[in-house]
């Protein structure tokens, strides 16, 4: 039985991948320089390292979509992010490229999630703005917290009393450009990006589904028509298209089409699930905990983590703002519980 060591597996990379893959061999490395792993390419050890992170740990109790939901099938930022790994893996293989970068930028992508999914990053955003004299409801407010970039800072800082996890330069420019327009210097880091929404576009459709707000015949026909009648057929379908438009452009894209109709169902989520009034009733209660709980921490910094002050250079509101991203739903609750309900006392 042979040993199949990190040499081998570099030089199976550069045998075997795509020329256009990123090659473990070729990073352009770590902040702070490391042994090599005898087993491990530097991809493989940077998984590993999101993977056993208590950031990531937290992701199973931090909601997707709906905050107050019953039931255990509803997914969560876990879930989602194993969701996302799974199907940019598939495209990734077919397409002969790095899947080990490929699945580390993937559950690194969402370590900056606050609880309470988007409420929670817009509820960050506006807390921010009202301490710094900035109007809430300004464009500029509206980007004070971004979990892209809060991802970033806790690879990079948070983790492990403010060493960080020191991934690799390739793992980090994916989770910091996985969302909206920005676009990742590697084709890996690129096929994350994409793989985000068709994952979260799908699931969230299912999961509205099982929530009762909506049912398969309420999609618009053009996206049915588009990409099938069915959550299994759309991600199928969302997948194939993407890996043979990679294929024939040479960069990662989808067919016009098969775009506009995924981007289609997107903007149907928004009018029809995100802002719905069962979602927005929960949406209201959120961002009322945070406020309150962003306030109390700015008024008592000392009852801050010593963790997340030290690693804040003196500004409170860094301080207060990873310490509240980083909690999970449940823990937010209680904490607001515990902050601001009265409790019964024992004679």
């Amino acid at each position: 039985m042979r040993v199949i060591d990190r040499e081998y597996q570099e030089e199976r990379e550069r045998r075997e991948l795509s020329p256009d893959a990123a090659g473990a061999a070729d990073t352009e490395g770590r902040e702070r320089s490391t042994d090599p792993d005898v087993l491990r390419t530097d991809y493989q050890r940077d998984r590993d390292k999101i993977l056993h992170s208590k950031s990531f740990r937290r992701l199973s109790h931090k909601t997707q979509v709906f905050l107050a939901s019953e039931g255990d099938h509803f997914r969560t930022r876990l879930t989602h992010t194993l969701e996302v790994a799974q199907i940019a893996r598939t495209i990734t293989r077919a397409l002969g490229l790095n899947e080990d970068l490929t699945e580390a930028i993937s559950l690194g992508h969402d370590l900056g999630h606050t609880p309470f999914g988007h409420t929670g990053e817009a509820a960050l955003s506006a807390s921010l703005a009202r301490h710094r004299g900035i109007d809430p409801v300004s464009p500029r407010a509206q980007t004070l917290y971004r979990h892209n970039e809060q991802s970033v800072r806790v690879v990079e800082r948070i983790e492990n009393g403010g060493a960080g996890l020191n991934l690799t330069a390739e793992v980090r420019d994916g989770i910091l450009n996985h969302t909206g327009n920005l676009r990742a210097e590697t084709l890996e880091g690129r096929i994350v990006g994409t793989a985000d929404r068709i994952a979260y576009v799908n699931h969230d459709i299912d999961d509205a589904i099982r929530a009762g707000i909506l049912s398969e015949t309420d999609l618009p026909e053009t996206t049915h028509r588009v990409l099938g009648a069915n959550h299994s057929a759309r991600i199928e379908r969302l997948v194939w298209d993407m890996v043979h438009t990679s294929a024939a452009t040479g960069d990662i894209a989808m067919s016009p089409e098969v775009w506009d109709a995924m981007m289609e169902l997107r903007s149907f989520l928004f009018a029809n699930v995100y802002t719905a009034p069962v979602v927005m009733a929960e949406v209201d209660k959120a961002t009322h905990l945070l406020s309150d709980l962003f306030d109390y921490y700015v008024e008592h910094i000392d009852e801050v983590p010593e963790d997340y002050r030290s690693i804040s250079e003196g500004d409170d509101l860094r301080a207060v703002t990873d310490y509240i991203a980083g909690m999970t739903d449940r823990y937010a609750t209680a904490t607001y519980q515990r902050l601001f309900i009265p409790h019964a006392l024992s004679y």
